[in-house]
């Protein structure tokens, strides 16, 4: 008589249910998690349904410069009578693409030049790791801007070819030749960071039983480096890349601020704010709701990015 199996087993989970649970569990975490996707959705969904409704925001109108909040026009017009809100929207596309491009580029360039370095180890991983500590010994925000002004002549003939050989859309390439220099200075040079983490754990991991294990059965160095060690550092890799966003949008913003970013008639947070700073005491709604929506944002990335460090790495939350 065979004996019966019972029937009370409990399901099993695994580390990526475990740690959504535990994230589900910080109240922060989840508020911020929720306001991420409300402000990408207002300016990612919430723009372009404006710009279907013909609300361009770069649409000029001096007979309706600094109109106050009216159905056309909900948070009113800047210098220039443009609607504010749309412009908002519209520069929040723009902060939040180039943060989101930059993180993906950094943590790419990260894991690939960090995973190599921990992995070979030795002289050369040394020497890899050596020049990461001499560009990191830079100051960053004038390595950007000199980076970025020696790549923006370039970029510009490129769009303009575009647009001349190829009759490219002028407003769209306009508007990327315009996001592309500062993208890729800030790419350039924010992977150093996400470069050292990454060594640190193939360091770490390569010597594991695994490793050893899928070199003995002849299994291929870069196969085991992406497809074995990179997997097992995921955690470490996410909550850094969340972490890193609100910093590019910072270093965006500080340098449309100073004139250096985003350049009109494109917006960007950092130029609303600029824009704002010089009505600071006349029309102080110009500087408040765009600096507003930034914090906003900066305080939302932060939270996720705590609550999901404690989530994946609950041995360190607790130390």
């Amino acid at each position: 008589m065979s004996a019966s199996l019972p029937t009370n087993l409990e399901k099993g989970t695994s580390l990526w249910k475990d740690a959504w649970h535990r994230l589900f569990q910080n109240k922060l975490a989840v508020l911020g998690l929720f306001t991420v996707l409300f402000i990408f959705a207002a300016c990612f969904i919430g723009g372009p349904i404006m710009h279907w409704m013909d609300i361009d925001p770069n649409k000029q109108s001096l007979a309706d410069k600094f109109a106050g909040p009216s159905g056309e026009h909900l948070l009113g017009t800047d210098q220039l009578g443009r609607d504010f809100l749309v412009r908002i929207l519209d520069g929040g596309q723009i902060s939040l693409l180039i943060a989101l491009l930059a993180t993906l580029a950094t943590v790419t360039i990260g894991i690939i030049y960090g995973g190599i370095a921990g992995y070979v180890g030795g002289r050369l991983g040394n020497t890899m790791m050596r020049i990461v500590d001499g560009l990191l010994a830079m100051p960053f925000l004038i390595v950007v801007i000199l980076f970025r002004e020696i790549t923006k002549p370039r970029i510009e003939l490129i769009g303009q070819f575009l647009i001349d050989q190829w009759e490219w859309n002028r407003d769209l390439v306009l508007r990327f030749s315009n996001i592309l220099p500062l993208l890729v200075a800030i790419a350039a040079f924010g992977w150093l960071t996400m470069a050292r983490i990454v060594r640190t754990q193939t360091a770490s991991l390569a010597q594991q039983e695994f490793v050893e294990a899928a070199r003995s059965l002849g299994i291929s160095h870069t196969r085991i480096l992406f497809r074995h060690i990179v997997p097992n550092m995921l955690g470490p890799i996410i909550i850094y890349a969340t972490l890193t966003i609100p910093s590019f949008i910072l270093y965006e913003a500080t340098l449309s601020f100073l004139g250096l970013g985003i350049e009109p008639p494109n917006s960007s947070w950092g130029t609303l704010i600029k824009e704002g700073a010089n009505y600071l005491e006349t029309k102080t709604a110009m500087i408040l709701f765009p600096s507003i929506l930034f914090s906003l944002t900066l305080f939302a990335f932060n939270f996720l990015g705590d609550g999901l460090r404690d989530a994946l790495d609950p041995k360190a939350a607790k130390d």
